[in-house]
């Protein structure tokens, strides 16, 4: 059984969590958080040289949005940011709703996504 990572984050009425997975050598993780945590983002990322120097690496990444649902740009920030430091392919999924969140509380929700995908990261390179 693939051993589970887990982080999460909390500033005032915000927590958010994240489990990843390593399945052989890719990495499945899912984030999660609010009143009705839910799948509402999928991003499957790959790593490669980077357009702007190549001995760089980079990342690509596909991404799957269900109507009505905003998580599609952290999705594939996460995914193309892990899949490029893990030089691995990596799916990330997300699903985070509070009711009535406002727009500084978006900002500061997108801030701690952020923030939480670093904290996995530390955990995950070897």
């Amino acid at each position: 059984m693939p051993e589970k990572i887990c982080v999460s984050i909390e500033s005032g009425p915000y927590r958010l969590e994240a489990e990843a997975v390593r399945i052989g050598t890719d990495v499945l993780v899912y984030i999660w958080g609010g009143d009705r945590p839910h799948i509402g983002s999928i991003a499957a990322a790959q790593p490669r040289p980077s357009l702007e120097d190549p001995s760089r690496v980079s990342a690509t990444a596909s991404v799957l949005t269900y109507p009505g649902h905003k998580e599609d740009t952290l999705v594939k920030d996460a995914a193309e940011l892990l899949a490029a430091k893990l030089e691995t392919c990596v799916v990330v999924t997300a699903g985070l709703h509070w009711d009535d969140v406002d727009e500084t509380g978006i900002r500061e929700i997108v801030t701690l996504c952020r923030e939480l995908i670093r904290k996995l990261l530390e955990k995950l390179v070897p």
